[in-house]
């Protein structure tokens, strides 16, 4: 090749001096940009694959790059800006000129940001810029903070809510004294109606899925645990907002479920308000418990309930702006409340009212699902604590737990750590039953959670025992009505667990005996030394315990027979243990105790003592239908009684803590450790041969119209069907004479039958 052609390469190297020739061929290292290059060239032929492919990459070069650090840059610059138009407007409220700071209280209103288009990522820039100024916000800069805490954070993108978390944690270290206002916010963002808030703001950027709840409750739950590993005393501050927020007992069910869930999600996270959180809503359930055993009292001569479905959506996995559709059950105005204080006796919280009941079984048939919904979020709290069929974090860990179906769920996965948490637990149960539930009576379900939760070990069981015998029998300082609960509970709760075995059932009803022979043995002193006999009052946990003696044999008199050699004969037939041989004496004493005790539970002992060859009642019970003071030979008239004895022998025949479980949503976990009297009951010829035996003695409808009161098999019970719906009594109902020994316990209520509905033959 010719060297000095001008296809040479050695032609391309630029020559060490003078200008450049025209004829030299060089590519322009600083082309000039216009916009001619991104002008669409006019052809009537397409053009061709290469040439637009080197158009392209020709822009691409001539276009400037945009580095992270020019991105940094002017980000940067940004945020100098708006930290100057910040220092400037706070020190212009400061001056009394407020133009500059109302602009940017307005920059954080929700409906303008909406209006002005304004993006997440600007008010990120306004958070950032703020956070540099924090040490200059003031007491009269407090219309800002107040801004910036009703944003609708919850619903904006991720990067914005990491920010605004960092912001409020940094805010709240400088400015102590805006906690209780964020504080508040957070606290009021647990509840159902704060999702609502969300309704009128823009969605997350970016983000194809839909905004749940569960999003926005996560939210507020990773800030609210951000601010308790900062600030060390903030559960002090925390614990009364939660219980100011608390729904009322008549906000619908979804609004009660949600906040309980999330109370009991902060006490994951927040040890030191765990017990407080529990007792609240406990408290709180017992309420509700409490409000339907006394309105049913109320209902007379009503027609029953139907079946209803049962409500089974999760509201943490509604959409935002549409909770209307799932909610059948709830109002279709609530949508519009906000959280107000629903005291008024006549709001409504049921949307599908069925037209053929009437208002009032209505509502109580609400309140009973609002009831049971509550027990089974607390149910499946436990649960998923403490049992070894938990999950790993998944999306619907909360509604696809199952419930236990043995007595005795299994263990945790780590022994040490599960078995501090249970014990914790439960002793956080045990002491709330001390103080609340073991007072309240006309409660029915509340207390299963101890019975379910005495199930996981057998030391609960002993300890749960343990508190109602040393109440009982023990307290001296504890008021009497109080014992002669715990004496119902301890006699409701042998009967009914199952995993209350043999040897603690032989061991309770030994120490009872063992009081009511100190009891007898100190009346029969008084008796001998001619002094005058005490009331009725001073016997009153006597005849509590003795009704405890008399159901704890009805339903566990297998467990109370001495064990003995085959090669040995008893002539007499069983053998109990020693200390039931003061029963005998009991019911021939001159207390009378048959007379005073509950007719149901007098009527069944009667049976299985005579079924089981252990005592003989009738005779005493026709001697006490013939009396009308309560004479019988031998002796002493029971003094008249004042208001509070009455009261006390009212809820002595009426109060069974242990009743059947029925909701249906939380029995689940009742029935794998809950006894039925159909399971110990005695056999049908067993009880034929004692019926013809009976006939001689006492009838059972002669034996209740003598005390007033028709027993359970005779009586419809003014409690909850199978189903869970509610039975309400009706003009009549015909008592078969084929009534089965265990009938009485079978449908047993604690709720007081009303008088008014007695219907003796």
């Amino acid at each position: 090749m010719d060297p000095h052609s001008t296809h040479s390469q050695f032609n391309q190297r630029a020559p060490k001096s003078g200008p450049y020739m025209p004829s030299m061929r060089y590519v322009d290292s600083n082309p000039k940009i216009s916009l001619e290059n991104y002008a669409k060239r006019p052809s009537s032929k397409s053009p061709r694959p290469d040439s637009r492919a080197a158009d392209t990459i020709s822009l691409l070069i001539q276009r400037p790059i945009a580095t992270n650090s020019r991105v940094k840059q002017d980000e940067q610059f940004k945020k100098d800006m708006y930290i100057a138009f910040i220092n400037k407007a706070l020190q212009g409220k400061l001056d009394g000129q407020c133009k500059d700071f109302d602009d940017l209280v307005d920059q954080f209103n929700p409906r303008k940001a909406i209006e002005s288009a304004t993006s997440s990522s600007q008010l990120r820039l306004w958070i950032l810029a703020l956070s540099h100024v924090l040490s200059r916000l003031e007491r009269r800069h407090s219309l800002l903070v107040e801004a910036i805490v009703n944003l609708p954070w919850t619903t904006m993108d991720a990067t914005f809510v990491k920010t605004y978390t960092d912001f409020v944690g940094m805010l709240l270290s400088a400015r102590p004294e805006y906690l209780s206002l964020v504080l508040g916010k957070l606290t009021q963002g647990l509840t159902y109606q704060s999702g609502l808030q969300a309704l009128n703001a823009n969605g997350p950027e970016g983000s194809e899925s839909p905004l749940t709840r569960r999003v926005i409750y996560d939210r507020l739950h990773y800030l609210l645990g951000h601010l308790l590993s900062l600030i060390p005393t903030l559960p002090q501050t925390l614990q009364p907002l939660l219980a100011r927020n608390f729904p009322h007992k008549r906000q619908p069910q979804a609004a009660q479920v949600t906040y309980i869930r999330n109370l009991l999600r902060v006490t994951e996270y927040c040890s030191e308000l765990s017990d407080r959180i529990l007792a609240l809503i406990i408290d709180r359930t017992l309420q509700i418990d409490v409000e339907i055993q006394v309105e049913l009292e109320e209902l007379e001569e009503e027609s029953g309930l139907g079946n209803v479905d049962v409500f089974e959506f999760d509201p943490f996995d509604t959409v935002v702006g549409q909770e209307g559709d799932e909610d059948s059950d709830e109002d279709s105005d609530e949508a519009s409340d906000t959280a107000s204080d629903f005291s008024s006796d006549d709001s409504n919280d049921g949307g599908d009212d069925d037209p053929d009941l009437p208002a009032n079984a209505q509502h109580i048939q609400d309140m009973v699902n609002k009831l049971d919904s509550i027990l089974k979020v607390v149910f499946d709290h436990f649960n998923r604590l403490h049992s070894a069929t938990e999950v790993t974090v998944s999306r619907r860990s909360d509604s696809l737990l199952s419930p236990p179906t043995s007595p005795r769920p299994s263990s945790p996965i780590s022994a040490e750590a599960g078995r501090a948490v249970r014990d914790a637990q439960f002793h956080t149960l045990l002491a709330i039953f001390d103080r609340t539930i073991i007072r309240t009576f006309k409660s029915r379900y509340t207390q299963f959670l101890i019975f379910w939760y005495s199930s996981l070990d057998v030391e609960f069981s002993d300890l749960f025992q343990g508190l109602l015998v040393e109440k009982a029998l023990l307290g001296q300082n504890v008021p009497a009505v109080t014992r002669a609960a715990a004496a119902s509970y301890i006699a409701s709760f042998v009967s009914r667990a199952q995993f209350v075995d043999r040897d603690a059932t032989r061991r309770v009803v030994g120490v009872l005996c063992t009081y009511l022979k100190s009891h007898l043995d100190s009346f029969d002193s008084v008796i001998r030394a001619g002094e005058e006999p005490p009331s009725m009052a001073h016997h009153s946990l006597f005849y509590a315990i003795v009704q405890a003696v008399f159901l704890i044999f009805c339903f566990r008199w297998r467990d109370l027979e001495e064990e003995f050699d085959e090669s040995e004969e008893y002539q007499t037939g069983k053998k109990w243990i020693n200390e039931l041989n003061i029963i005998q004496r009991v019911i021939t004493s001159p207390l009378n105790p048959l007379k005073v005790c509950s007719p149901n539970v007098v009527m069944q002992f009667s049976r299985v003592a005579q079924a089981t060859d252990f005592a003989y009642c009738y005779s005493i019970l026709e001697a006490n239908k013939r009396s009308e003071y309560n004479l019988s030979a031998g002796s002493i008239p029971i003094l008249p009684q004042v208001a509070n004895e009455g009261f006390l022998q009212t809820e002595l025949h009426t109060f069974f803590p242990f009743d059947p479980y029925k909701l249906p949503r939380s029995s689940s976990y009742i029935q794998g450790v809950y006894r039925d009297w159909a399971s110990v009951a005695i056999d049908e010829e067993e009880e034929d041969d004692d019926d013809a035996e009976e006939d001689d003695g006492l009838s059972d409808d002669h034996a209740s119209a003598a005390s007033g009161i028709v027993l359970s098999s005779t009586i419809p019970d003014v409690g909850l069907t199978s189903t869970g719906r509610l039975g309400i009594p009706g003009h009549s109902r015909s008592s078969s004479n084929a009534d089965s020994l265990g009938e009485s316990f079978g449908g047993m209520s604690i709720s007081p039958q009303p008088q008014s509905i007695v219907m003796a033959s």
